[in-house]
């Protein structure tokens, strides 16, 4: 909290000595991306499921509003909101949110941006470059929801570019108001009169890029609350997350290794579990790319676990229309029965049992 209070006061100090508007930009965005999917093993009879995903192909469809206005003496004004939809049925996504996935206005400048809102936790930062797959259909979204959702309310971010450096930090005094079930929705809006804990979220960052190799380490730790869903029923129990990761580029080439380490004081079984990633970004030619990821989900002292490999390969039709097919597979232990998918709710084999899944799609940026 010092270091948002901190990088405030530099802000607030050079709104003070600006000399006046001088332009605006607002910027309409999105991405459109819908596809076909087959998952083997659904369920206690193991059949086979055909289906149009809601949630995702290869990236979550939105739409949104992005804009700035200079202030002068180097200081911005900027705003964003930005909401997801399902592009099979037309719905709002987290939660049925208008503004979802980003809603927040701030201030810009040489000392970084802070902002307040609904907004990326750290810890979505953190693996932006090294997820290689991201919140595509088969990859870390289905062994962990958190991750491709890694979002809080009633939040306070900053996060500043220094060279190759990145750093940034989120604090919520309430991280989610939506009652829809999870991930969507977690009934934890906090702001709670005689009890501030309750449903904070504070996450933190430190990333370095560059052209050839990139690093990040990143802290994200969510609180319960009165009523709150995956058992955070109170403001005294926690949930976090470490993440470490890298990268290394050769050429056409990209290759790269990461960690979540998470450690949930809900959880009635094991509480510490270890999600291994790794990934290759290959690019054949100037409009064809191939891109795959192996994952390891273990928890600590149990033999839950789940391992998943997933591979994508993508055709740009433009430099704004892409189509793709992805491959996936989930091999389950223990209790555990993960779907190999993330796209949709009601795809789960039975548990310890391995599910295959095949998707097809076509996606346009805007």
């Amino acid at each position: 909290m010092r270091l948002l209070l901190s990088a405030l006061s530099a802000l607030l100090l050079g709104l003070a000595a600006h000399t006046g508007a001088r332009a605006q930009a607002v910027t309409v965005f999105g991405i459109v991306d819908a596809a076909l999917e087959h998952v083997t093993r659904v369920g206690p009879a193991g059949s086979g499921l055909n289906r149009m995903p809601s949630l995702t192909g290869s990236v979550p469809s939105r739409i949104g509003l992005r804009g700035t206005e200079d202030l002068g003496n180097d200081l911005r004004a900027v705003f964003t909101v930005e909401q997801g939809f399902t592009p099979d049925m037309g719905t709002l996504s987290q939660g049925g949110r208008g503004w979802g996935r980003q809603a927040f206005i701030g201030l810009a400048g040489s000392a970084g941006q802070l902002s307040f809102g609904r907004h990326y936790t750290m810890l979505y930062w953190s693996i932006l470059e090294s997820d290689v797959l991201g919140p595509a259909i088969y990859g870390t979204g289905s062994l962990d929801a958190y991750i491709p959702n890694a979002r809080a309310d009633n939040s306070v971010a900053w996060r500043g570019s220094f060279g190759g450096w990145m750093l940034g930090a989120t604090y919520s005094l309430g991280r989610d108001a939506v009652n829809a079930g999870s991930p969507a929705g977690t009934n934890c809006p906090g702001e709670l009169a005689g009890d501030a804990g309750a449903c904070r979220e504070r996450s933190a960052l430190v990333k370095y890029d560059s052209p050839a190799w990139g690093a990040a380490l990143a802290a994200d730790e969510i609180r319960g609350g009165p009523g709150a869903f995956a058992a955070l029923g109170s403001s005294g129990l926690k949930d976090t997350r470490l993440s470490a990761n890298g990268y290394l580029k050769r050429g056409d080439l990209k290759a790269t290794l990461g960690l979540v380490r998470r450690n949930n004081g809900a959880s009635a079984g094991s509480p510490r579990s270890d999600l291994w990633y790794a990934g290759a970004v290959y690019a054949l030619t100037p409009t064809f790319t191939l891109d795959g990821e192996w994952l390891s989900l273990r928890f600590k002292g149990a033999a839950d676990q789940a391992r998943l490999v997933a591979l994508r390969a993508s055709y740009s039709l433009s430099r704004r229309t892409s189509v793709y097919a992805t491959v996936g597979t989930i091999a389950n232990a223990g209790s555990l029965a993960l779907s190999v998918s993330a796209g949709a709710a009601g795809s789960n084999p039975v548990a310890g049992t391995s599910q295959r899944g095949l998707t097809t799609g076509l996606r346009h940026l805007f």
